[in-house]
C-alpha cells in the first residue's frame, strides 16, 4: 500500500494555517480510513504525526479525489515505498523518534554509541583548531600538521561508512581493496547529494553539500576535499598545503552527512550528551532538492476513529526495514 505525496494549497477546518507551515501532504488508506499527515518543506522536511487528519472512507470516493477536495492537493505523486516500510540504515524524513530509528533503520544502541563517539572526536578536533585559526575568507586556505591530522581522520571515517554500505549490500571487497569508483555507487541510494551542512557562526564558511558534485566517472576528482586528502595522505611533505582548513570543513561535513544517513540527524540535536551540545553550537543540517517520493510515510494508529473527519495527534507504528541494496 503506497501513499500519495502532494502539495497542500487549501486550509481545512480545525487547522486553517497548517498548510502554510507544512505544505507537504502524505495520504494513504487502510481498511476503514483515509489518512492524511502534514509535512514541512524546509530544513529536514519532517513529517508530523501531530498534524494528522482521517476520515471514514465509506462513501468518500477515491483517495486522490479526497486529497484534491480537502487539501487542494497539487503535483500528486506515488511514494516509492509502501506505508510503514523503510530501508535498513538509510534515514529519510518520516523517521524522527529513537524507537522508530532503532526499528526502521535496524540499528542498535551500541551501534549508535560507537558512531557518536567517533563523530564527537572529529568535531572536537575541528573545534580545537578553531581556537587557533578563526575561519575567515583569508584563513580558509591555512594548513598545518593539525589540519592534516584532522583531514586524514575525517576522510578515513567517511571511507569506513562507504565500506559499511558496500558490505551490507553484499559487494565483495577486491584483493586490492575498494576504490573510490566502488564507493561512489552509494551516492544515489543513500541520497547523499541532498544533505547540506552549514556553520552559521562563521560567515566566511558557505553552506556545504559534500556529495553534490560526486560523479562516478571521476569519483576522486569530483570530491575536491577527498582528492586533497589523497594528496596529503600519500605525500605529506610536498602536499601539506592540501590539508587546508577548508578541506577539513568539507570532510567534517561529510561525516555529519554519513552519520545522519545511518542514524538520522535528529539525534544529533536532541540528545543530552556532549555531541549534541557541540553540534547545536556549531552547525545545522538541511535537505535540498529532495525526492519526496523516497520519504518513509509512517503508518499511524488511526483505526477506529469513526466515519467523521477527525484531526489531532496519531501515534506512529515503528517501520519495518527492508534490506539495503545497490
Amino acid at each position: 500500500m503506497k501513499a500519495l505525496v502532494y502539495r497542500c494549497t487549501r486550509p481545512v477546518v480545525g487547522w486553517r494555517n497548517a498548510h502554510e507551515r507544512n505544505p507537504r501532504g502524505y495520504a494513504y488508506q487502510n481498511e476503514t480510513q483515509f489518512v492524511h499527515v502534514y509535512g514541512a518543506q524546509e530544513g529536514l522536511w519532517p513529517i508530523s504525526p501531530g498534524l494528522t487528519i482521517s476520515i471514514g472512507k465509506e462513501g468518500t470516493g477515491a483517495l486522490e479525489d479526497w486529497v484534491r477536495q480537502a487539501f487542494g492537493a497539487l503535483d500528486i505523486e506515488t511514494s516509492n515505498f509502501d506505508v510503514g516500510l523503510s530501508i535498513e540504515a538509510v534515514w529519510r524524513p518520516g523517521i524522527f523518534f529513537d524507537a522508530d530509528m532503532f526499528a526502521g533503520l535496524a540499528q542498535t544502541s551500541i551501534d549508535l554509541r560507537v558512531a557518536e563517539q567517533r563523530l564527537l572526536l572529529i568535531l572536537e578536533r575541528l573545534d580545537e583548531i578553531f581556537l587557533f585559526v578563526e575561519p575567515t575568507k583569508e584563513s580558509l586556505d591555512a594548513f598545518g600538521h593539525k589540519t592534516r591530522e584532522l583531514l586524514i581522520l575525517a576522510c578515513t571515517e567517511v571511507e569506513a561508512y562507504w565500506k559499511y554500505y558496500l558490505v551490507k549490500a553484499g559487494v565483495t571487497e577486491p584483493k586490492h581493496g575498494f576504490r573510490t569508483t566502488d564507493y561512489a555507487r552509494v551516492k544515489e541510494p543513500l541520497h547523499l547529494a541532498e544533505f547540506e551542512i552549514a556553520f552559521p557562526r562563521y560567515e566566511a564558511v558557505p553552506p556545504l553539500r559534500p556529495f553534490a558534485t560526486w560523479n562516478p566517472a571521476a569519483a576522486t576528482q569530483t570530491l575536491d576535499w577527498y582528492s586533497q586528502y589523497n594528496a596529503t595522505k600519500h605525500d605529506g611533505l610536498n602536499h601539506l598545503k592540501s590539508a587546508s582548513l577548508s578541506a577539513c570543513l568539507w570532510a567534517v561535513a561529510a561525516n555529519v552527512v554519513m552519520f545522519s544517513v545511518r542514524f538520522g540527524p535528529h539525534r544529533l540535536f536532541g540528545g543530552a550528551g556532549m555531541l549534541s551540545a557541540l553540534v547545536n553550537s556549531m552547525l545545522t543540517i538541511s535537505l535540498r532538492d529532495c525526492d519526496v517520493k523516497s520519504f518513509y510515510v509512517p503508518r499511524l494508529a488511526v483505526e477506529g476513529r469513526g466515519e467523521n473527519i477527525t484531526w489531532g495527534h496519531a501515534d506512529t507504528i515503528p517501520p519495518t526495514p527492508l534490506s539495503f541494496q545497490l
